[in-house]
C-alpha cells in the first residue's frame, strides 16, 4: 500500500519507519528542509513513561491562580481573541476532577509504557544511538506539602506496575550527587527508575536515516495546503508542488493538525501550548545532573545530553506565536543555576521554543478517522518522544488491518467525534 506521512517530527519519522517496516511504501511531506526541525528540535529531553500524565488534574485551577503571582511562573496565558484557545481551556477544565485525571492517566499510561517497551526494542534492533541514559527521572519537591501530595500519583504507578521510589533528601542525594551542593534547596523526591533520556532531534534523524533504507522517501520543502476529500475517503492532498496521492493518509502535523483538518469537518481539540528551553555545555561534569530532574514548584525539567545540559519546562498559551520571550528564559536559567550552579555557563546558552499539541485531556488522537483512509496521530503535548514508537507501531497496525497490541480505547478521535 502507498502511505503519504505528513510531518517529519518524531512522531511522523516513527510512524513512516513502522509503516515501511510494515511492507507500506511511505512518502513523508514537511513543509521544513529536514526532519525533526520543530517542536521536536529541542525538547526537555525525556523518554518518561512514568510522567505521563494530564496536565489538567485537582486542584490546578487553584494552582493556576497561585502560579500568576510567582515571578518565575509555570503558566502563561495571554489573553488572545482565539476562541479556539477558550473553549480548549475550557474542556481543559473540565478535565479537572479527581475521576477524569485517573481516568486520562491511565489511558496515557497505556501508551506510554507500550512505547517505552517499542523503544528498547527498536534500538536493539537496530542499535540507533541518541545520547541516551537509562538512568530514570527524579522528580524533585522542594516544600514537604508537595512531597506529601505524591499519594495520588503514587496509587496510579502501582496499579500499573510503574516502578518508583520515594527519597528522602539523602536518596535524592545519592542518585543525583550535584544535589549535595544545594540540599537546603528541597525536601525529596519520586525517583521513576525506569524513564530515561536523550536528544529528540539525534533520534528523529537518525530514525530517518534508517527508514530512507527501508525506502522511504522524504519530500522537505513542500508546503501542505489542504487534503482533498471525496465522499467518505481521501483522495490526494494538495501543495504548493502539486496534488500527491496514495492509499492511505497519516496527519502526524503536531499543533497544525487541527487547522488542516477542520475543513474536512474533523473537529479536532489540539492547541499549541508553547514551550521553551535551553541547551547548555556542561563546564563541571561533577556539579550536572547524571539523569533528568524534574523541578515540580517550576515544572522545569533539567536532563544531561552527554556534554550539554537541556532545561526545559513553561507553558504558554500564546496562539502560533514563536516570539522567544526573555522571561522564559530568566525562569529556566534560574531552575538550572538554583540547582546545579557548577554545572555550565548559561551565558553561552542556546535559547529555543516550540509548541506542543496538547489536548484538553492530556491523551493524544491515535489511529482511524472518520475519513476510510486517514488516519490521525497527534496530540501527544509534552510527551510526544516518550509516546513516539508505540504510536508508530499502533498506526503501521491500523493501516494495515492488523489489530494492535494495545487497547485503543479512550486514545483515538472517537472520544471527541460526538461532543
Amino acid at each position: 500500500m502507498k502511505v503519504t506521512v505528513l510531518g517529519s517530527g518524531v512522531i511522523g519519522v516513527s510512524t513512516a519507519y513502522h509503516l515501511a517496516k510494515a511492507g507500506h511504501r511511505v512518502t513523508v511531506v514537511d513543509r521544513q528542509p529536514g526532519a525533526a526541525l520543530e517542536t521536536s528540535f529541542g525538547n526537555a529531553g525525556e523518554v518518561s513513561a512514568g510522567l505521563a500524565a494530564p496536565w489538567a488534574g485537582p486542584g490546578i485551577p487553584l494552582k493556576a491562580l497561585k502560579w500568576a503571582f510567582m515571578r518565575h511562573r509555570p503558566l502563561v496565558i495571554w489573553p488572545l481573541p482565539d476562541p479556539a484557545m477558550w473553549r480548549w481551556a475550557l474542556q481543559m477544565l473540565g478535565n479537572c476532577t479527581a475521576a477524569r485525571y485517573e481516568r486520562n492517566k491511565t489511558r496515557m499510561l497505556r501508551l506510554a509504557q507500550y512505547s517505552r517497551d517499542r523503544l528498547r526494542v527498536l534500538r536493539a534492533e537496530t542499535g540507533i544511538r541518541y545520547s541516551e541514559r537509562s538512568l530514570g527521572t527524579l522528580q524533585l519537591f522542594r516544600t514537604q506539602k508537595d512531597f506529601d501530595a505524591t499519594g495520588r500519583d503514587t496509587e496510579v504507578l502501582d496499579r500499573h506496575g510503574v516502578p518508583y521510589q520515594l527519597l528522602d533528601r539523602e536518596g535524592c542525594i545519592g542518585v543525583e550527587p550535584a544535589l549535595a551542593r544545594v540540599r537546603e534547596k528541597f525536601v525529596g523526591g519520586l525517583r521513576l527508575t525506569d524513564d530515561e533520556t536523550g536528544d529528540c532531534h539525534q533520534f528523529t534523524t537518525r530514525l530517518a536515516a534508517l527508514a530512507q533504507d527501508l525506502g522511504v522517501e522524504f519530500r522537505f520543502g513542500v508546503d501542505i495546503r489542504r487534503i482533498v476529500p471525496n465522499g467518505g475517503r481521501i483522495s490526494g492532498v494538495a501543495t504548493d508542488q502539486g496534488e500527491l496521492r496514495a492509499d492511505a493518509y497519516v496527519v502526524a502535523l503536531g499543533s497544525y493538525s487541527p487547522l488542516l483538518l477542520k475543513p474536512l469537518r474533523i473537529d479536532l481539540p489540539v492547541y499549541p501550548v508553547k514551550g521553551y528551553s535551553i541547551t547548555i555545555p556542561i563546564g563541571d561534569p561533577s556539579g550536572a545532573p547524571e539523569s533528568t530532574v524534574m523541578d515540580e514548584t517550576f515544572k522545569v525539567a533539567v536532563t544531561r545530553l552527554d556534554d550539554r545540559i537541556r532545561v526545559g519546562g513553561t507553558a504558554e498559551l500564546a496562539g502560533y506565536s514563536r516570539t522567544l520571550r526573555p522571561s522564559r528564559r530568566a525562569t529556566l536559567e534560574h531552575v538550572v543555576t538554583d540547582l546545579f550552579p557548577a554545572g555550565g555557563d548559561v551565558a553561552k546558552a542556546t535559547f529555543w521554543t516550540g509548541l506542543r499539541p496538547m489536548t484538553p485531556d492530556g491523551t493524544p488522537v491515535i489511529g482511524p478517522s472518520p475519513y476510510a483512509n486517514l488516519f490521525l496521530a497527534t496530540g501527544h503535548g509534552t510527551l510526544g518522544w516518550t509516546m513516539s514508537a508505540g504510536t508508530g507501531q499502533v498506526l503501521a497496525d491500523v493501516v494495515s488491518g492488523r489489530k494492535p497490541e494495545i487497547d485503543l480505547t479512550g486514545l483515538t478521535y472517537a472520544r471527541y467525534a460526538g461532543a
